[in-house]
């Protein structure tokens, strides 16, 4: 693993990132107690939560049960708070588990900041997060269905603005450290970062968006303005909600996995991703290397990096992860799963 800056902030941050959306649901508080124990172990410092976690399913009785669990490790373990960096995000509108669904504004955010840190038994957040924006987003499939067209520019501009100078009151109080958004888009981003430059508040920090070698998106515009403006790629999914693990190859779907709860795996699901899936996987087996590592170690030789975010619901699922958190792929297997994007570009 690398340790990498979080933007500007001076705070470092290992290229590996736990994520915790399943703490709750599919995995268990003892479980994700061990997690913990483990990637510290490993030497990951990085641990990404969520208000609004967890999911599959996500459910009113569930909100915030995540940073419950985080809140009561870091409770039982007080010396060890400092040995890791702590993200969380504050949900957006239309979320009606929380705030009614009320859209991120300068009114929202003390309310939200103060949960999260109840939830977390902590004193600060090291890099609170915007879920999603207000005026919403291309990202979850809807990138040929989302229409920018209806919003009124202005007044987008003001709640970043009002959002912004809230954000410095947290930081100026020490409940936040950084700030950084998720499921944005360059004009988004560009925006929030010429506002924090003409001093409304923190500049941001990072950007969490899915990618993955099935999801490339980010590799257009926001991989451009990542390079240049120091806001590191966060990625989510980055085995693609676990296809590029092979365990749905076949038609096969395995007790507790995302698949059996969630059956087209929020608009994933296609016959081209199986095909894509089995070209990596082949790629793979012949190089003699875990699927799921090499899927990890690809998303840390993009330049845009900051640090991929991977889920396992098991602890045996995150002892496969971390057995391969050093590894480096050869310049052969790097042309291959290039070539193998070419013939299955972007599946969903």
């Amino acid at each position: 693993m690398e340790m990498k800056p979080l933007g500007r902030t001076g705070i470092m941050v290992t290229d590996l990132c736990l994520g915790t959306m399943t703490f709750g649901t599919q995995t268990s508080e003892a479980d994700a107690h061990i997690q913990m124990d483990m990637a510290l172990e490993a030497g990951i410092n990085f641990v990404d939560a969520a208000e609004m976690y967890p999911v599959n399913p996500i459910s009113a009785e569930t909100v915030g049960r995540t940073e419950e669990i985080l809140g009561n490790w870091n409770a039982a373990n007080p010396s060890r708070r400092s040995d890791y960096v702590l993200a969380t995000k504050h949900s957006g509108a239309g979320f009606t588990h929380a705030r009614n669904g009320s859209p991120i504004s300068a009114q929202t955010i003390p309310e939200a900041v103060e949960g999260s840190l109840r939830r977390l038994k902590t004193d600060c957040i090291d890099l609170y997060q915007f879920h999603w924006p207000n005026r919403g987003s291309y990202m979850f499939r809807q990138n040929w269905t989302f229409a920018p067209a209806g919003d009124n520019t202005d007044e987008v501009l003001a709640n970043m603005q009002e959002c912004l100078e809230a954000l410095q009151v947290q930081v100026n109080k020490g409940n936040i450290r950084a700030f950084g958004l998720s499921n944005e888009s360059a004009w988004g981003t560009a925006q929030w970062l010429r506002l924090a430059e003409a001093g409304a508040g923190p500049r941001v920090a990072s950007v969490q968006n899915e990618y993955s070698l099935l999801c490339r998106h980010f590799d257009t515009d926001m991989a451009e303005l990542s390079v240049h403006e120091d806001v590191g790629l966060m990625a989510f999914s980055p085995l693609a909600a676990g296809f590029l693990t092979g365990k749905y190859q076949g038609g096969a779907v395995p007790d507790g996995s995302r698949m059996s709860i969630n059956a087209e795996m929020g608009g994933r699901k296609s016959d081209r991703v199986f095909d894509a899936v089995a070209a990596y996987l082949d790629i793979a087996d012949r190089h003699g290397l875990d699927p799921v590592q090499m899927s990890l170690a690809w998303c840390q030789t993009r330049k845009f990096m900051l640090s991929a975010i991977f889920g396992a619901t098991t602890v045996k699922q995150l002892e496969r992860i971390l057995a391969g958190k050093d590894l480096e792929l050869s310049s052969e297997v790097l042309s291959e799963i290039t070539a193998a994007h070419r013939a299955f570009p972007m599946p969903y």
